[in-house]
C-alpha cells in the first residue's frame, strides 16, 4: 500500500507542517527558504529528493519525533476505512513520506511492514534516495527480498513501477478504490 492519498485522507507531510505551524509560529521562518526550493525545481534545477530537502528543513525548528506523536493524536481519524477493514498482518507500507513520521501510526495501526524516506529529524536532509517510483521497487525488493505483489494499491501514477509488478494494483481517489488499468 502507497501512503499518502492512499490509505491516508492527504498528505501527511504538508498536513504535519501545518500542524506544526499552528503549533509553533516561528516555523514560518523556513517558507522563504521552501518557496525558494519550490522555485528551483520548477526551473528543473533540483531533484524531487533535493526540493523535499528545502521542504523539510522547518525540522530543524522543532522535535519532530515528539510532534508527530502528537499528530497522529489528530489525525489518526484520516486513515480510510476501507483500509482497517481490509487490513492484513502482512501489509507493507511503501511510501515517499519520512520514515519517522509514518512509524508512529503504522505502529498504532499494528503495521510492521513500513519502507519510508529516511529523513533526519533535526535537518531535514535525505539519506538515501527518496523513495518513490522505481525506487520503492528497489526498496521492496532490497528489504523484504519480494519482486511480486498479490495487490497493491495507490492514489499515483508514479507508482506504476510497484503496479507492474503486482498480480493486482488499483487505484484509489479519494477513498474511492478502482482496478488499475494502464499497466
Amino acid at each position: 500500500y502507497d501512503f499518502d492519498g492512499t490509505i491516508y485522507d492527504g498528505d501527511s507531510s504538508v498536513d504535519f507542517f501545518l500542524y506544526a505551524l499552528k503549533r509553533k509560529p516561528s516555523l514560518l521562518c523556513y517558507i522563504p527558504r521552501q518557496a525558494w526550493g519550490f522555485l528551483l525545481y520548477g526551473l528543473k534545477r533540483i531533484s524531487k529528493t533535493e526540493l523535499k530537502e528545502y521542504f523539510f528543513s522547518f525540522l530543524s525548528g522543532l522535535d519532530a519525533e515528539k510532534l508527530a506523536e502528537d499528530f497522529w493524536n489528530q489525525n489518526q481519524h484520516r486513515i480510510y476505512k476501507w483500509y482497517l477493514d481490509q487490513q492484513q498482518p502482512d501489509d507493507i507500507i511503501i511510501s515517499a513520506s519520512p520514515e519517522f513520521l509514518l512509524t508512529p501510526i503504522c505502529r498504532r495501526l499494528g503495521i510492521r511492514y513500513l519502507i519510508a524516506s529516511k529523513v533526519d529529524v533535526r535537518s531535514g536532509k535525505f539519506s538515501g534516495k527518496n523513495c518513490r517510483g522505481s525506487e520503492k521497487v528497489q526498496r521492496l525488493t532490497k528489504e523484504y527480498h519480494i519482486s511480486q505483489i498479490d495487490n497493491f494499491y495507490s492514489d499515483s501514477h508514479s507508482d506504476l513501477p510497484l503496479a507492474q509488478i503486482a498480480d493486482r494494483a488499483f487505484l484509489v481517489k479519494k477513498g474511492e478504490i478502482s482496478e488499475w488499468d494502464e499497466r
